[in-house]
């Protein structure tokens, strides 16, 4: 089993990026110490591994994952969906991560503090 479970709509938005990225070779997810709560998501498509030490693994349709190996207990159990949402006639598109580990987000949405 995968320690992150990506939705197919997230896969197919992650998909989507990289036919656009004529280079890239997958998806990498890692946190950093930032905001006014802690830890902010890193998601990033990439052209090469960036370490050895990534956690690899493939998803629906044959995307390929890397996990920074130091956020994974961070990130286990975390659900990647992708959103639209609307509201006063806009659109708004997004990656959106549903961690269990999660205790609590800042009031912009950037960060976030874990158990």
């Amino acid at each position: 089993m995968n320690p992150i479970v990506f939705t197919d709509a997230a896969v197919s938005h992650i998909n989507s990026m990289l036919d656009q990225q004529a280079a890239g070779i997958g998806f990498r997810l890692s946190i950093k110490k930032t905001g006014c709560s802690g830890y902010a998501y890193v998601p990033a498509i990439i052209e090469k591994v960036v370490s050895d030490k990534d956690v690899h693994f493939e998803v629906q349709d044959q995307l390929q994952v890397y996990v920074d190996p130091e956020a994974l207990p961070f990130l286990q159990d975390l659900l990647v969906d992708y959103v639209v949402e609307e509201g006063h006639g806009l659109k708004q598109k997004r990656l959106v991560f549903i961690n269990p580990k999660e205790k609590g987000r800042c009031g912009c949405g950037e960060s976030f503090t874990i158990e």
